[in-house]
C-alpha cells in the first residue's frame, strides 16, 4: 500500500510540476482547507487502552471531507474547473504532509498509513469523477438535476468502502491482527463519522459549484465542531478508563496482587480477544473486566500468596468472583463487565468467551510470574495440559499466537 501510494504521489507531483497548476486560487483554497483540517486533528489516542487501533476518521474528518470535495469538484462559482487527477492528488498530498509531518515528529507510527490512505482514496475518487466530468460523459449520463447529487453520494460511498479496505489492510500488515475482524470494525465505523465526512464532501462540492470559494468556511464549520466533539468524547473515555485502572490498582496497593498484574492481564486479554475476532465494543468490555478481575480479593482477611486464586477451593474462588462482581456493579461500568468478573471462576464450558479469556490470561500471568527463567514457556505448557478441564483450547492457542508475536498488540 505504501508503495502504491508513493508511486501515485510521485506521478501526480511530476505531472503537476511539468504542466503547471491549473486555477491556482482554487487549488490554494482547498489546500489550505485540507491542511487546516489535518493540523486541527485531535489525537486519536486509544481510549480503550494500549491495544486499541486509532480511528483516523474521528481524528481529521475535515481534512478527509476537503480532499474528497476537491476530487469531486466540477465547477466553482458557475465556471468549470480544469484540474485533473494528477493535480488533485498533488494538492491533497502537499496539504496532508503539512499536517502529518508534526505527527511523525511526535512519534505517531500510524501517520504514514494515514497519509497513504488519504492519497489512495483521493486518487480513487478523482479517477472515477474527473475524467467523466471533463469529457462531458458524466453530463450525458446524469445530466443535471436530482440525479447528480445521488451520483456523488454513491461515488463517495464507494470511496469510503475503499478507505475501509485500505485501513484494514494496513492495520493487518502493521500489527498482524486477523484481517476479517479489522475490516468488520472499519465497516461498523462507516455509518458514524464516515457518513458526516461523505455528506460534507458532497455539500462542499455542490455549494462551491454555485457560490464559489465562499462556501468552504460556511459548510466546513459543522464538521469542525463535530471533530472537536469527538475529541472531547475521546478525552472523556480516556479519563473513564484511567479511573477504572486506578480502581483496579487497589488490590496491588493493598498487597493482594503483584505489581502490574491487572495491567498485564488487561493488555494480554485484549490481544487474545482481538486474535479471536471480538469486535471493538467487546474488546472494551473485556479490557475493563480484566482490569478489575481481582477486585474481589479485597474481601479476604489474608492475601493469597502472589495473588493466585487458582489453588483455592472452587467454592472460595466463586465467592471471591461474586464479591468482585458486586463491587464492579457499583462503579457504573456496563453490566457485561460485572458478568465476566462473576463468571471467571465457573467451569469454562459454561462461561462466555470473554470470561474464558480472562481466566486463561490470569492463570498464565500467575504461572509465568512464579516460574522464574523459562517460566513463560512452562506456564503455556501447563495451560495446554489443563485444556481438558480448566481452559478452552481455542483460547490457549490464541494466547500462544499472541505470545509468539511478542505478547503485545502494538
Amino acid at each position: 500500500m505504501h508503495t502504491a501510494a508513493a508511486v501515485l504521489a510521485c506521478w501526480s507531483l511530476g505531472r503537476t510540476l511539468w504542466a503547471g497548476v491549473d486555477q491556482p486560487g482554487i487549488a490554494l483554497a482547498f489546500g489550505v482547507l485540507i491542511a487546516a483540517g489535518e493540523l486541527a486533528a485531535c489525537d486519536p489516542a486509544p481510549a480503550g487502552g494500549p491495544g486499541r487501533a486509532p480511528d483516523d476518521r474521528t481524528a481529521a474528518p475535515l481534512g478527509a471531507a476537503g480532499a474528497l470535495a476537491y476530487a469531486l469538484l466540477g465547477e466553482a462559482g458557475g465556471r468549470p474547473t480544469t484540474h485533473g487527477v494528477p493535480q488533485t492528488v498533488a494538492v491533497v498530498l502537499a496539504a496532508a504532509l503539512i499536517g502529518v509531518v508534526p505527527q511523525v515528529a511526535r512519534g505517531r507510527c500510524t501517520a504514514p498509513d494515514r497519509l497513504a490512505r488519504r492519497v489512495l482514496t483521493t486518487g480513487f475518487a478523482a479517477t472515477c469523477f474527473q475524467p467523466l466530468y471533463n469529457t462531458g460523459t458524466l453530463g450525458s449520463w446524469v445530466a443535471s438535476g436530482p440525479a447528480y447529487p445521488f451520483f456523488l453520494i454513491g461515488l463517495l460511498a464507494l470511496t469510503t468502502l475503499c478507505d475501509a479496505v485500505l485501513a484494514a489492510t494496513l492495520a493487518h500488515a502493521r500489527t498482524g491482527w486477523p484481517y476479517c475482524p479489522l475490516l468488520r470494525d472499519e465497516l461498523r465505523a462507516l455509518p458514524g463519522i464516515g457518513t458526516a465526512v461523505c455528506a460534507t464532501g458532497v455539500v462542499i462540492a455542490l455549494a462551491t459549484a454555485v457560490a464559489g470559494l465562499w462556501a468552504l468556511p460556511v459548510f466546513c464549520l459543522p464538521l469542525l465542531l463535530t471533530q472537536f466533539a469527538f475529541g472531547r468524547f475521546a478525552a472523556v473515555r480516556g479519563t473513564y478508563r484511567q479511573t477504572i485502572a486506578s480502581l483496579a490498582r487497589a488490590t496491588e496497593i493493598a498487597g493482594y496482587t503483584p505489581h502490574g498484574h491487572a495491567r498485564r492481564v488487561a493488555a494480554l486479554s485484549r490481544a487474545v480477544g482481538r486474535e479471536l475476532g471480538l469486535t471493538e465494543p467487546d474488546l472494551d468490555v473485556l479490557e475493563y473486566a480484566a482490569l478489575m478481575h481481582d477486585i474481589g480479593q479485597l474481601s479476604l482477611l489474608d492475601p493469597v500468596p502472589d495473588g493466585a486464586t487458582a489453588p483455592l477451593p472452587p467454592a472460595e474462588q466463586r465467592r471471591i468472583a461474586l464479591l468482585g462482581g458486586a463491587v464492579v456493579r457499583q462503579t457504573g461500568v456496563p453490566a457485561e463487565v460485572a458478568v465476566i468478573v462473576e463468571r471467571q471462576a465457573d467451569p469454562y464450558p459454561d462461561q462466555p468467551v470473554t470470561a474464558r479469556i480472562v481466566r486463561t490470561v490470569n492463570a498464565y500471568d500467575d504461572l509465568a510470574g512464579a516460574g522464574g527463567p523459562g517460566g513463560r514457556l512452562r506456564a503455556l505448557e501447563r495451560l495446554r495440559l489443563a485444556t481438558a478441564q480448566d481452559h478452552e483450547p481455542r483460547v490457549v492457542e490464541a494466547l500462544a499466537r499472541v505470545l509468539a508475536r511478542g505478547g503485545r498488540e502494538v
